[in-house]
C-alpha cells in the first residue's frame, strides 16, 4: 500500500519522539516538555506542546499536522477526541508488552507515517522477542513516592523486565500500578529493589534510604521506554 508520506508530526510520547527522530527528524514539529531525546529537539525549533496530560491543543492544531501521535496509557482520551474533532488526525498506540512496541512500529512508520522503518527496530525483535529466559532475580519497580506505586500487571515495563529474567513481585496485582506501602514491596520478598529515575527522580538520597532490602537506581528511560532506547536496554540491563 502506497500513501502520501507523512510530513509534519506531531508527538505527545517521549518513546516515539525519539524513535520518529530516527527517521526524519526534519518532520518532528511538535513534542512535549518530557521529550529529552533526541536532546537537540529545541535547537531544531521543535515545537514545545506542554505535557502528555495537559497538551496545548490550540498549539498542536496551529502546527497543521498530517497526524499526532499519542499513546492509550500517556495520554488522556478527552484530549484525543477533541483534536479528532477538530479535524486533526491521531494515531493512538496501546503497547504493554516488548513484541507489541515492535507491532505498533510496524503500524505507525508503514501505514500511518508512509516512512522506512529503522534499523533498530528489527534489533529490538531479534534481541527481546524471542522466548522468556530463565527467572534470575526477583524485584520490585517503584515509580512513584508519597504515596508510593510499583509496576503492577500488564505494562511495558513489567514485560520488559520479564524478558531481562527479572520476576516483577506485583506482576499478579489486579492493578497495573497498585499503591502500596514499603512494607508490602518489602513483604513481597524481592531480592531487589529497582529504583528508575523516572517518572518519580530516585536517587542516592532518595528512594534506597526507605528499604531494608536492596536497592539499585536503574535509568527510567532504558527501563520504561520503546523505542531505540530498547538496543541500549538489552546491553546495560541484560
Amino acid at each position: 500500500m502506497n500513501i502520501r508520506p507523512a510530513v509534519r508530526v506531531v508527538s505527545l510520547v517521549p518513546s516515539i519522539t525519539e524513535a520518529l527522530a530516527t527517521v526524519r527528524p526534519e518532520a518532528l514539529v511538535g513534542a512535549t516538555d518530557w521529550c529529552t531525546h533526541p536532546a537537540d529537539l529545541d535547537a531544531r525549533g521543535v515545537t514545545r506542546v506542554r505535557g502528555t496530560k495537559n497538551p496545548d491543543l490550540a498549539a498542536i492544531r496551529a502546527l497543521e499536522p498530517d497526524v499526532v501521535v499519542a499513546n492509550k496509557e500517556e495520554n488522556r482520551e478527552l484530549d484525543v477526541r477533541r483534536l479528532r474533532e477538530a479535524g486533526v488526525r491521531v494515531w493512538v498506540s496501546e503497547i504493554e508488552t516488548v513484541p507489541q512496541a515492535a507491532a505498533a512500529y510496524d503500524e505507525l512508520f508503514g501505514e500511518v507515517l508512509g516512512w522506512p522503518a529503522p534499523g533498530w527496530l528489527e534489533q529490538v525483535r531479534d534481541r527481546w522477542c524471542g522466548p522468556l529466559p530463565p527467572v534470575r532475580a526477583r524485584v520490585a519497580i517503584p515509580v512513584w513516592r508519597d504515596p508510593w506505586m510499583v509496576v503492577g500487571s500488564r505494562t511495558f515495563t513489567g514485560d520488559l523486565a520479564r524478558r531481562l529474567g527479572w520476576e516483577n513481585v506485583f506482576a499478579a496485582h489486579e492493578d497495573r500500578y497498585p499503591r502500596v506501602e514499603v512494607a508490602e514491596i518489602e513483604g513481597a520478598r524481592p531480592d531487589v529493589v529497582l529504583l528508575p529515575d523516572e517518572p518519580y527522580r530516585f536517587t542516592d538520597a532518595d528512594g534506597p534510604e526507605a528499604f531494608t532490602t536492596a536497592t539499585e537506581l536503574v535509568s527510567g528511560r532504558l527501563l520504561t521506554w520503546y523505542g531505540p532506547s530498547l538496543v541500549e536496554a538489552a546491553d546495560r540491563l541484560g
